[in-house]
This record gives structure tokens, sequence and C-alpha cells, in this order.
């Protein structure tokens, strides 16, 4: 899934390198990066998901009453 960023008439280098910045944070390739650098056991990701959805689910109850 490649990236593309086109200069536009008239834009500077800076923009263009923001306009990437954003671009790749909203697809959130640096996060899936960053998972995939290293192996994480299956106890530990189903850990850690579990985890987040407890979380997930304590602030939808929270917020839900409100």
């Amino acid at each position: 899934m490649p990236v593309d960023v086109n200069l536009r008439k008239g834009e500077t280098i800076d923009k263009a390198l923001r306009r990437l910045k954003k671009k790749i944070e909203r697809e959130s390739i640096l996060r899936d990066v960053r998972e995939k650098r290293y192996f994480e056991k299956p106890c530990a990701k189903r850990r850690r998901l579990k985890k987040i959805a407890v979380f997930n689910n304590m602030l939808r109850r929270k917020y839900e009453n409100m």
C-alpha cells in the first residue's frame, strides 16, 4: 500500500512533507510497522486485546449512563 504525495504547483517541500505525515498517520502505517517489529506470543496478544476491550467497555458504560 504505497502512499503517494505529489507536489502541487507552487507548493514547498515542507508542506508536502506535512501532507505525507498526515496521510501516513491517518492510514496508521507507522503503528502497524511498530506492532510487527517484534514477535508477540499469541497468548500475550490475546491478553493485550482483552485488556483494551475491558477498558473500552468500562468507558462505554460510564458515558452511556450520562
